[in-house]
């Protein structure tokens, strides 16, 4: 089967060795949907210089790519330490202190005021992304722990602290990440990804800020702690899309257990009809190199036969000696693997409720699929204005390309992320006949069909009741 472009979407992470247009423009060319912003990094106005060669790519070229903000979230460091770095050694006591100070064989200061209210006895401290791990000996509730050094090594200023054991009091968005949303509202981006989200609470805070602030922007709620996976069920109920965020996730849990989670994710999120994308490490080599292992290979690979919406890459893109030739590489992972060895239209887990106010759209949804299977359509085309539409078909996994049409100019660059989507601009409503013999039209004017196809359209009828998708007609194209 040859298909005219990959399903599975591409997320590039932006940086100096993305940012220049000629770079950018290379990198979208070759297969970049989605550019991801990560406010981890970076000043505000090194962001908004990318987001405007983001938009200005996309009008001159006439490209939907979409922006991903990803905010920093709570993430907790160590202060800065003596000489570069001190030697932890097995066995010794180290206090870690909410009093700034400059690090020691004694005692280190970590950024989190509440840390000795909030850890307990036994409960394990990893350092510098699980390379140094302690164990909590005793707190005093104020200011201060004892720690055990299990695992010990060259501790450096400013690391990462991950508490895997711990019921982290910090709010899910801090200071920094409130002034960086703010930003990316007022730049009009499509999504915001939030770190470290820990239960459903945290995507419905973001949203009700977002929504105050008069923006659609959608969420992805970034899955890298055991208090997620717990509570997995909730967040993926609330959120609009999900991040299989791999790098902190396989340092807070087993890693053993990242694998069959990241399935385990994405085939609830698939069932929900919520994107979702697995990030960290995938080309990791490529940063430096311009071939990948095998490994990585095999790892793309089967995040593509998991079902991902997208795959994510970051450093390979950001600071990578190779930004262009990293996607080209991802790009023909991919579509081996859609055109080879992809289980197109394999079972959707689904338990459609009767009652449910989407029962008879998602009815809709299916009946498109199964019936592109059946009558070997080549396309199914659909309208929507919130997105529902394609988000449902896409969850299904047709075989059939999904060409979405929308009069929501901020959808187009949205539907960017999700698997299988194409979409384009229409904002006529005369009647649903004159707006199907219309987007058909426009697909055979852009060589994507051809007469003779069959595609399954999807509508409202009557056009104007929109959020309703209501009909199917199978269409031959004259």
């Amino acid at each position: 089967m040859k298909l005219e472009y990959n399903r599975t979407k591409i997320v590039a992470t932006m940086g100096p060795a993305s940012s220049p247009k000629e770079v950018l423009l290379a990198m979208i060319k070759a297969g970049v949907n989605v550019c991801r912003l990560n406010f981890s990094h970076g000043k505000v106005e090194d962001h908004k210089k990318v987001i405007d060669t983001i938009r200005e790519i996309n009008a001159e070229y006439k490209t939907n790519v979409g922006i991903l903000a990803d905010l920093q979230g709570p993430k907790i460091r160590i202060g800065l330490v003596k000489d570069g770095g001190i030697h932890l050694v097995n066995g010794t006591h180290i206090n870690i202190t909410t009093h700034e100070c400059i690090g020691d064989d004694n005692q280190i200061y970590i950024t989190y005021d509440t840390f000795p209210q909030d850890v307990q006895a036994n409960e394990i401290i990893l350092l510098d992304d699980g390379k140094i791990q302690m164990k909590v000996i005793e707190t005093n509730r104020k200011d201060a722990v004892v720690c055990e050094v299990i695992h010990g090594g060259i501790l450096t200023s400013r690391k990462g602290v991950n508490l895997p054991n711990t019921k982290v009091s910090i709010p899910s968005l801090t200071e920094d990440d409130l002034e960086h949303l703010h930003f990316a509202l007022e730049q009009d981006v499509e999504w915001i990804g939030l770190s470290f989200v820990r239960n459903a609470q945290d995507i419905v805070e973001l949203k009700h800020i977002i929504n105050q602030k008069g923006s659609a922007a959608r969420v992805i709620a970034k899955i890298e702690k055991p208090e997620a996976i717990d509570n997995i069920d909730a967040i993926i109920a609330v959120t609009d899309g999900v991040m299989v965020a791999r790098g902190d996730l396989g340092v807070e849990m087993p890693l053993e257990e990242v694998p069959l989670l990241q399935k385990m994710i994405a085939r609830k999120c698939r069932a929900a009809s919520k994107p979702v994308i697995v990030a960290t490490q995938m080309l990791e080599s490529m940063i430096t190199t311009p071939r990948p292992t095998r490994a990585e290979v095999n790892d793309v690979a089967n995040s593509v036969l998991d079902g991902a919406d997208a795959v994510m890459l970051s450093g390979e893109t950001s600071v990578g000696e190779f930004p262009v030739i990293v996607i080209e590489t991802m790009a023909k992972i991919v579509r081996n693997v859609e055109e080879l060895g992809y289980p197109y239209n394999s079972a959707k887990e689904t338990n459609m409720d009767p009652a449910s106010p989407e029962y008879l759209r998602d009815a809709v949804c299916g009946s498109a699929v199964y019936l592109a299977e059946h009558t070997n359509a080549v396309g199914i085309v659909a309208m929507t204005v919130s997105g529902y539409t394609a988000y449902e078909i896409s969850s299904y996994r047709p075989k059939a390309s999904t060409y979405i049409f929308t009069s929501n100019k901020q959808l187009l660059n949205a539907l960017s992320l999700v698997w299988g989507v194409k979409a384009f601009y229409y904002d006529k409503l005369e009647s649903t006949d004159q707006s199907i013999s219309d987007v058909n039209a426009a697909l055979k004017n852009e060589l994507l069909i051809k007469t003779g196809d069959v595609v399954i359209n999807t509508a409202a009828v009557p056009i104007y009741k929109q959020g309703k998708t209501n009909m199917l007609k199978v269409s031959v194209i004259e």
